[in-house]
């Protein structure tokens, strides 16, 4: 198990997921370079640490639970369940189907009760705001954050966890830095077929490498 929760796993996840996370976090990162030429790129690095703090803290938490029910089967569950998640986090990525759309409803009742406070920090004019907008945009319901925060709640381990989606959150930087500065050559380039399909796919077969098969069939 160790071998699949490894930290560079874990940022591949986010670089691969990155076409996804340009639709969901996109637009407001795109809205940090609209402001004065001084704060673009400091506003730009604070919304992406603040979204790299929140997921720490969700890793951080599921690992917590991880902690206290700490079994050999629900590993195998929830393992199980993230490669599941994984392949239609692929699939979607991919362009080939899109019933992810029905996963990330699931969180909509959270988001409708941090959206509020999202809204008061527009226009960013700050990097500390920037920030906050970060951390609260980092809990907008996204199946491929989802996928992967059940994956790393698989450590069963705060720290390592809280590690991991860190790292992923290390992975989706490109995009969403480059995004902010260069908006329209990013999502030329994700928008390329063939890039979303080889993203996809290597996001499919890693959620078939997730599935403890072997272990399944022994319970």
């Amino acid at each position: 198990m160790t071998e699949s929760l490894s930290l560079t796993t874990a940022v591949l996840l986010g670089l691969l997921g990155s076409a996804h996370c340009i639709g969901m976090c996109g637009g407001i990162a795109a809205t940090m370079a609209m402001g004065p030429q001084h704060t673009r790129v400091p506003n730009l690095i604070g919304y992406n640490m603040g979204r790299l703090i929140s997921y720490a803290l969700a890793g951080a938490l599921v690992g917590s639970i991880g902690i206290l029910v700490k079994d050999s089967t629900l590993a195998i569950v929830l393992r199980t369940l993230a490669g599941l998640l994984l392949i239609t986090m692929g699939l979607y990525v991919a362009q080939w189907w899109k019933g992810l759309v029905h996963v990330e409803k699931l969180g909509s009742k959270l988001w409708s009760v941090i959206r509020p406070a999202t809204s008061k920090l527009l226009p960013v004019k700050n990097v500390k705001q920037a920030l906050l907008l970060g951390f609260f945009w980092g809990w907008l319901p996204c199946g491929l954050v989802y996928s992967t925060l059940i994956w790393a709640a698989t450590a069963q381990d705060a720290l390592q966890s809280s590690s991991l989606m860190f790292a992923f959150g290390i992975g989706t930087l490109p995009a969403m830095l480059t995004t902010g500065l260069l908006a329209k050559q990013v999502k030329t380039l994700l928008a390329n077929r063939n890039v979303q399909h080889l993203a996809g796919l290597l996001i499919i077969l890693f959620g078939f490498y997730t599935i403890p098969f072997q272990a399944i069939i022994s319970l």
